[in-house]
């Protein structure tokens, strides 16, 4: 371009070529400059869109990793999300605080090289971008314990899990209900919690709660009588494994997903799940005993969503004798699941600040 304004300038064949170049130079170098800066904009835009993507990326990772191994997931993650080829990203900091609320900040940078603004000898344009997350805690355990189970049907309730990466759910406890025929018109039996650990590549089931309901009002030393809805007294006896045990303790902390499914093959249906709109409705949850609320028609519901962080939550089940909606003291199967949170690698929680 500037050889060729050269040239006109130096031709003698007609005096008003020079003029003329002179008179279009400011326009071409303002319609040239412009489409550097749209070029700039553009880039920026495509710099800021792969900023994000690779700063969410790193909030996933484990939360052993260090920072630089987190910058180099950043940088790969920038780049392959149409960053423009030389620009580099700096992951300045990532912070996990003492309750596990993640913040990270990270900039890119790239000269981008002119086309039309080299004719004033900018050959490259600075584009920078930044961006920031925070990530509230999630879920890492959660401790169930049963508080009363009763009905003449013999029940099953499973907490599956999904590990990060997997496909297919496991089994990460269960809670079984067998009825003691006391013929009564409730219905009481026995009722142990398992948890379900892999060990060598094999399920190992380990016992941490029994509950023995019974009808009369004759109870153990320490053992309060209960009068149920058709006026029948009677008592539950627990023995907790080791005896100083809270429940079943669940690290779920590698788990993307956790669902709550209730077997009953005496009941219509057989199958509740806490992940099916067909029948997560027979689920209540709640903060307190007796504020139980039915989980609406047609909801899918992801466990992590209702177990509350540092405090017990309360949940029942309705197995299937009742139609629903219903109130809650129809249900059949009642507990405690409360759920210690911290920093993980679950993406939900995390928003993008700047």
């Amino acid at each position: 371009m500037r050889g060729l304004a050269g040239r006109f300038v130096r031709s003698r064949s007609g005096s008003f070529t020079p003029i003329l170049i002179f008179a279009m130079m400011p326009i071409i170098a303002a319609i040239g400059f412009s489409v550097d800066y749209t070029s700039a904009v553009q880039t920026r835009s495509d710099m800021q869109s792969a900023l994000d993507a690779g700063i969410l990326s790193i909030t996933t990772m484990a939360t052993t990793s260090t920072l630089a191994q987190r910058q180099v997931v950043l940088q790969d993650s920038f780049a392959a999300n149409g960053a423009p080829t030389g620009a580099t990203a700096t992951l300045n900091s990532f912070v996990v605080g003492t309750d596990g609320t993640a913040t990270a900040q990270a900039t890119a940078n790239y000269s981008m090289p002119t086309v039309f603004m080299q004719i004033a000898r900018i050959n490259t344009v600075p584009v920078a971008v930044a961006s920031a997350v925070s990530k509230s805690p999630a879920l890492v355990q959660t401790t169930f314990k049963v508080t009363g189970v009763s009905g003449y049907w013999n029940k099953t309730m499973t907490l599956y899990g999904t590990q990060f990466g997997a496909t297919v759910a496991k089994p990460l406890m269960t809670i079984n209900y067998t009825y003691g025929n006391t013929k009564d018109p409730k219905g009481y039996g026995t009722t142990t919690v398992n948890t379900i650990t892999n060990s060598g590549g094999q399920d190992v089931t380990t016992m941490v709660q029994k509950q023995v309901c019974s009808v009369g009002n004759n109870p153990p030393n320490g053992v309060s009588v209960k009068t149920d809805a058709s006026g029948t007294k009677y008592y539950c006896v627990d023995t907790m494994y080791p005896s100083t045990g809270s429940g079943a303790v669940i690290d779920v902390s590698q788990m993307s997903g956790l669902y709550l499914q209730m077997d009953v093959p005496s009941g219509n249906p057989t199958k509740l799940m806490s992940n099916d709109p067909n029948t997560s409705n027979r689920l209540y949850n709640g903060v307190s005993a007796n504020g139980l609320t039915e989980i609406a028609t047609g909801q899918n519901v992801d466990i992590f969503s209702i177990v509350p962080c540092g405090i017990p939550g309360y949940q029942a089940w309705e197995d299937g004798g009742n139609a629903v909606p219903a109130p809650a003291s129809n249900a059949d199967f009642f507990y405690t699941v409360t759920g210690k949170c911290d920093f993980n690698k679950r993406p939900s929680e995390t928003l993008l600040t700047q």
